[in-house]
């Protein structure tokens, strides 16, 4: 079992696809999201994921009972207020990468929870931003530990 991770919605999306056969796209990304004590899902991810299926309505409706069914490991995360602001002034400090609000409030949400495993394909917004009182890197990878960093 690997820890808790927060679950960004490219990373979420290639976990759950599927090949015509119905075999998994992206094998690594469901090996994650497989083993993971506890899947965290952002309110926004999943309103952006269902931008995304917007042709796969069946795909959507599963994943919607998955995550709010309590005997999985999904955990629905709802975007708290101070999660929105937080997004926003992320957003401005780190304005070279184009963060957005789904992306901001994936960091603000990992930031509050000090969970600082994101499952994501952004490995450059994510990999960048430095949060958290002790300036904590995201892990992307999950085999790495999280580092800290000198306040800039």
């Amino acid at each position: 079992m690997i820890p808790p991770f927060i679950a960004d919605t490219g990373g979420l999306l290639r976990a759950l696809a599927r090949n015509a056969d119905g075999q998994s796209s992206f094998p690594e990304y469901e090996s994650v999201l497989r083993s993971a004590t506890l899947v965290i899902v952002p309110a926004l991810v999943l309103a952006e994921i269902d931008y995304f299926l917007r042709q796969e309505r069946a795909a959507m409706r599963k994943l919607v009972a998955e995550v709010f069914d309590p005997a999985t490991r999904y955990e629905y995360e709802p975007a708290l207020p101070s999660d929105v602001v937080r997004a926003l002034q992320l957003d401005v400090r780190f304005a070279n990468l184009d963060l957005g609000l789904v992306d901001g409030t994936v960091a603000a949400v990992a930031e509050r929870r000090r969970i600082y495993r994101i499952l994501t394909t952004d490995r450059r917004d994510f990999g960048a931003i430095r949060v958290g009182p002790h300036c904590n890197f995201f892990v992307r990878g999950f085999h790495e530990k999280a580092a800290s960093c000198q306040p800039r």
